[in-house]
């Protein structure tokens, strides 16, 4: 029997321009990653999105990890699109964590797998390295603010901000920085979480529009000043610059499922600390572009599903 990779590596893609035409998404709007990924500049229409119908695939709490939500989805949309349903699958993108652990990939098995798998399951279009600078950046900043700041009451009495690296390692979860003297900043306790645990991977997957991110980015609780006053980032006036690094995340990925149907895949909260669905952009793309939308939701039913659906 040929493993999921086999399978994955004997496919014939089509060219991404060939998937967006067939799906009506205008060239002016797509931007290729090379031949088989692509973002689109995608401006939603409420109208046309109102007239789709959108399908959860979910799972029973159970069932181990990797209990196939995602497989379920691809071949659920691979089949109505067999029955000549115009079809559209929606998913999370992969962490490299479980991709490199116990877990494994993301992008479905066997038959029904969403491809190029290897590019999904690694770097992709770059969206969790985005979401990695952009945290990491704004904790060096609040680090600097810290620093010129120390001895000054306008200095942060509390700092709630971590920093994220896409990996499961548990050694960086709790950590001592600043240690080697003045010029190496403040000594502290802080940690690592992982990317997809990120508030700012969580925002962008529930941003509708660049500006609309802008809006949440900047409301972004850092810390609490000595007089218990709340601090934000536009406190701290660098959301133009956190923006900078997510102009390009926030679009959405147009890929394939094996059978050669269109399929978009964008962001990927986990669904123990966020909501567990793929982006409001990429299933608004899929619902505006197609008659059936399926979409899955993080862990079991009582978590992401309940999630996704008062959320």
């Amino acid at each position: 029997m040929l493993s999921d990779i086999e399978i994955a590596q004997q496919a014939n893609l089509k060219p991404i321009t060939q998937i967006a035409e067939e799906i009506g998404v205008d060239h002016n709007s797509l931007e290729p990653y090379g031949k088989f990924k692509a973002k689109i500049d995608f401006k939603a229409d409420k109208n046309r999105i109102q007239q789709s119908n959108l399908i959860l695939v979910t799972a029973t709490t159970p069932n181990k990890s990797g209990s196939g939500k995602t497989t379920t989805s691809v071949a659920l949309t691979q089949g109505l699109k067999k029955i000549g349903k115009n079809a559209i699958v929606a998913l999370r993108e992969p962490s490299l964590g479980p991709c490199f652990g116990m877990k494994g990939g993301a992008a479905g098995g066997g038959y029904s797998q969403v491809l190029p798998m290897e590019d999904i399951n690694l770097h992709f279009t770059g969206d969790f390295h985005a979401i990695t600078s952009a945290n990491n950046t704004l904790a060096a900043l609040i680090d600097n603010y810290q620093y010129i700041n120390q001895g000054k009451p306008t200095a942060l009495k509390k700092v709630l901000w971590r920093r994220v690296l896409d990996v499961n390692d548990r050694s960086l979860r709790y950590i001592t920085s600043g240690l080697g003297g003045s010029t190496n900043g403040i000594p502290q306790e802080t940690g690592f979480d992982i990317t997809p645990a990120s508030e700012i991977m969580a925002i962008l997957c529930l941003s509708t529009s660049l500006d609309d991110l802008r809006r949440r980015v900047g409301q972004i609780l850092l810390g609490y000043t000595h007089e218990g006053h709340p601090f934000r980032v536009n406190d701290l006036k660098v959301t133009g610059a956190i923006i900078a690094l997510l102009k390009d995340a926030i679009n959405p990925n147009l890929v394939q499922t094996l059978e050669g149907g269109a399929a978009f895949i964008h962001g990927g909260p986990f669904a123990n600390i966020a909501h567990g669905c793929n982006s409001i952009q990429a299933t608004y793309a899929a619902l505006q572009h197609s008659e059936y939308t399926v979409t899955e939701s993080g862990f079991g039913s009582d978590l992401g599903a309940e999630k996704f659906l008062n959320i």
